[in-house]
């Protein structure tokens, strides 16, 4: 035991040197001195904001290369006043390297990271009330200036998601993308010489025309987490049949269907008792068909079932908004009244409160419920309105003097922008003649609506179209390929004329015809409509509209979803 206790004290004499920290004996008191193999606690540095009238600036390092960093990062302050060549400097740690930024471009507090004290309006667009939300506060035009008051946040890009601003009708929140720094940048249209002519030669109709809309391209988002299929082929359903879901999954899984569209609201057919309906829209409420948790248990059972999900809203038909709310709706100017019009009334496309409502309903869709995407239907004026026009008697509520082709795109854009902050994706239906070559007189016009949303989605349903339309000595209803395959040219060219056109995916006829000679639509004539838009490349998939949901027709026209088609 002796020599074992010794061995053990003589290995820890051993160590000794190695761990012994330096001693200085002074006045009999002991000062220990760390190791110069010891770890050094880090000097606190002074933490400083890149600051900047732009998203990023230069900076230079001690080799003299050039570094671009983003406005808002974090820096830690080495030392001040650095004379780099004939120009003051402050050195700084950015990323573990030290890089020489003016003084001017670094500031302590982080509200002064955003340096611009004004912009101009290049894209008309929506000023918010509110740092967060959806809420309206007014509407700027092309070439308008603003002060600038503050911002909401900077990205790790050093861009500015909302300014605070101060225009002439007070103080609101609006997106930056749509601003630029000068008034000559912003009255500036895109690509003039080039695609712009292009929609100037479109026709016009009812003063609508294609001049004072906007083309600027417009970045389409991919969201990893909801991935929309490449061609997306859907069943419509309407909300009463949910009841009868697993039918429809059934059905569904054997006709090589992958999504389906449901109905969140239809004008007077609400399909659940949404928040934004008990806050917008009370009679909306009432009339709901089911509470918000089972219609979230029918949408969780697609989800669950593999389906994507695509949740429809009528949006400027609403006769239980218009109910609630006559104010925002359109009026006969002679009776002081809501305007019945084709048996329902219309709230304004012009009145914001309608925009909030729809876009509100579709972010608790979203949010609650769980929909992949929102559509909107309906996005339009009223039609066949030139008579009651042209007498006068409409008041369309038109508060900040637009033409309703450009209320309709600026609605776009403001529900693009919403909807894209919860991750899911933007469809608009449009009318099969909003292809054509003009600017409709309800305010559709295919590129300013396509370049906006992610999924533009006509509805060139063959029966709607005049008996002999493009020349088709046929009924047209009776050569669906033929009549969706000249459609479909006047469409990819309306998609051509843009930077950044949406995912063409159109709604196709899946009812007997109405009209005389009648054609019964069975599975072959589903597929000529889909034949003839693939033709044109407008291959991003297909929706059925049955406004029943008639599962028994769906059982008939199956054939026609299994077929492949090529795209």
């Amino acid at each position: 035991m002796k020599k074992n206790k010794k061995s053990k004290k003589n290995k820890m004499m051993a160590l000794i040197p190695l761990i012994l920290i330096p001693v200085v004996v002074v006045g009999g008191c002991f000062f220990f001195f760390k190791s110069p193999n010891s770890k050094e606690e880090k000097k606190s540095l002074k933490v400083l904001y890149v600051s900047a009238s732009h998203k990023e600036i230069e900076a230079q390092d001690e080799e003299g290369k050039l570094a671009i960093i983003p406005r808002g990062s974090k820096v830690e302050l080495l030392e001040e006043n650095v004379l780099v060549g004939d120009k003051q400097f402050d050195k700084v740690v950015y990323h573990d390297n030290n890089y020489y930024i003016s003084h001017e471009n670094l500031t302590e507090d982080e509200k002064d990271i955003v340096t611009e004290k004004e912009r101009f309006v290049r894209t008309s667009c929506t000023v918010y009330s509110s740092e967060e939300g959806a809420e309206i506060k007014g509407f700027l035009k092309k070439g308008e200036k603003v002060e600038i008051l503050g911002y909401t946040k900077v990205d790790e890009n050093g861009e500015v998601k909302k300014y605070k601003i101060r225009y002439q009708d007070g103080e609101g929140y609006i997106r930056s993308k749509y601003l630029v720094e000068t008034e000559k940048l912003a009255l500036a249209i895109y690509d003039e010489e080039g695609t712009y002519q292009e929609h100037l030669k479109m026709g016009t109709s009812k003063g609508e025309d294609a001049s004072t809309l906007d083309y600027y391209p417009v970045e389409k988002p991919k969201f990893a987490d909801n991935v929309m299929p490449d061609e997306v082929r859907a069943f419509y359903l309407n909300s009463s049949v949910l009841v009868n879901l697993d039918s429809y999954i059934e059905l569904a899984k054997d006709s090589n269907i992958n999504a389906f569209v449901v109905d969140i609201k239809e004008d007077t057919a609400p399909a659940y008792k949404a928040d934004a309906m008990k806050k917008y829209s009370p009679t909306n409420y009432e009339r709901g068909l089911y509470s918000k948790e089972q219609y979230k248990e029918y949408i969780q059972k697609l989800k669950d079932n593999g389906f994507y999900v695509i949740g429809r809203i009528v949006t400027f038909k609403d006769g239980f908004y218009a109910k609630d709310h006559p104010e925002d709706t359109i009026h006969n100017k002679k009776t002081n009244q809501p305007l019945e019009h084709n048996n329902s009334y219309w709230p304004s496309a012009y009145q914001r409160s309608v925009w909030e409502f729809n876009v509100e309903l579709a972010i608790e869709s979203i949010r609650d419920i769980g929909f992949h995407e929102i559509q909107f239907d309906y996005v339009r004026f009223p039609d066949q309105t030139t008579s009651l026009e042209n007498a006068g008697v409409i008041d369309f509520k038109n508060e900040y003097q637009e033409s309703k082709a450009e209320a309709i795109q600026a609605f776009a854009m403001y529900a693009s922008d919403e909807i894209h902050e919860y991750g899911a994706y933007i469809s608009i239906d449009v009318f099969g003649e909003c292809a054509h070559d003009y600017v409709t007189a309800y305010g559709q016009y295919w590129p300013a609506i396509s370049n906006v949303v992610d999924v533009i989605s006509g509805m060139p349903y063959p029966d709607h179209f005049n008996a002999h339309e493009y020349n088709i000595s046929s009924y047209v209803w009776q050569v669906p390929y033929e009549v969706l395959k000249a459609w479909g040219e006047y469409a990819k060219r309306k998609q051509d004329m843009i930077p950044t056109p949406a995912i063409a995916r159109t709604w196709i006829q899946a009812y007997d015809t109405g009209r005389s000679p009648k054609v019964v639509y069975d599975s072959t004539k589903v597929a000529d409509q889909i034949r003839g838009l693939y033709a044109n490349q407008l291959n991003g998939g297909y929706m059925t509209w049955n406004s029943g949901s008639n599962i028994q027709k769906y059982r008939e026209i199956q054939l026609a979803f299994k077929r492949e088609y090529v795209r």
